[in-house]
């Protein structure tokens, strides 16, 4: 690829993250005319339109967005490697980037990250607390901590945190309305208050020991919700069964507000992981998190 085809591909692959012209011109520190040139030149070049623009906004075209999508990762690893030159010469800077689920927070990365600040001062930090599945590729993360079940294909991964109790509970009230599960396979006869990870289209699934190996039971679907405290209290109000973390259920469980059922028949929940694109010029400052994570837990 010739130098001035490199230059206008990254042109336009600013454009389309910016969503915009004069957005892409000033994050390249270049003339608004200048980019409008490139990216024209570049859809000369290719024959093709890559965006759909009026006066006041644009839209990248099925082609365009396709050259994005493929094209987004290689520019991401060019941009990497020359931002992290002065951090191969001895110094770990820059800004971690990071998406995390609500829960981890308290469970373990909040002291993680603090131990992470004193050790690096020359990072600064950006977590990103939410339980929706973020696209490693276009989110602009350096990783993301997540569960097992939600990595990608073709991704890496390293444990991370320490194992998590899970636990069911409930109401006392809806315990004497509908009595005590015996075992996991009553559980298709009760309510369950089901979390999601962003949307209502992932929920954790209610895993369970069996003789044969691990398997999942599903409850009547009642409730569905992405915040961990909001379950617990549609619990409290004797709505269903909830599948959580044992630490977030103590406060209730102590005092009698809610029951913890099927107690030992329930795995701990696997360790989380992060999770990144590549290993190839990763930056030192994720490596230097992953291995201070490795360390800890």
């Amino acid at each position: 690829m010739q130098r001035n085809q490199l230059s206008d591909m990254s042109i336009f692959v600013e454009v389309a993250r910016a969503n915009g012209f004069r957005a892409a011109a000033d994050n390249l520190k270049l003339g608004a005319g200048s980019v409008s040139e490139a990216v024209q030149r570049f859809e000369d070049r290719l024959g093709v339109r890559l965006f759909d623009r009026t006066t006041r906004k644009i839209a990248l075209t099925a082609i365009g967005q396709k050259l994005y999508d493929r094209s987004l990762p290689a520019i991401q690893d060019l941009e990497n490697a020359v931002r992290d030159l002065n951090e191969t010469r001895g110094t770990i800077s820059g800004t971690l980037k990071l998406s995390a689920p609500r829960s981890s927070g308290p469970f373990f990365l909040d002291k993680l990250l603090c131990e992470y600040a004193a050790k690096y001062p020359a990072v600064e930090i950006e977590i990103i607390y939410d339980d929706r599945k973020v696209d490693l590729v276009t989110s602009g993360v350096d990783a993301a901590v997540r569960f097992e079940h939600l990595l990608e294909k073709d991704t890496h991964a390293a444990p991370i945190g320490p194992d998590q109790k899970i636990c069911i509970v409930a109401a006392p009230t809806y315990l004497e309305r509908k009595g005590v599960p015996q075992s996991p396979d009553e559980l298709v006869n009760y309510d369950g208050i089901f979390f999601a990870f962003g949307d209502a289209s992932q929920v954790v699934p209610w895993s369970f020991q069996g003789a044969e190996g691990p398997y999942s039971v599903r409850p009547i679907r009642r409730i569905v919700v992405n915040d961990i405290n909001a379950m617990l209290q549609y619990a409290r109000a004797g709505m269903g069964l909830a599948y959580t973390y044992a630490e977030s259920a103590e406060p209730f469980t102590k005092v009698g507000d809610l029951i913890t059922v099927l107690d030992g028949q329930i795995p701990n929940q696997p360790r989380h992981t992060i999770n990144y694109l590549s290993k190839r010029h990763m930056p030192p400052r994720l490596r230097a998190f992953i291995d201070l994570a490795k360390r800890m837990t």
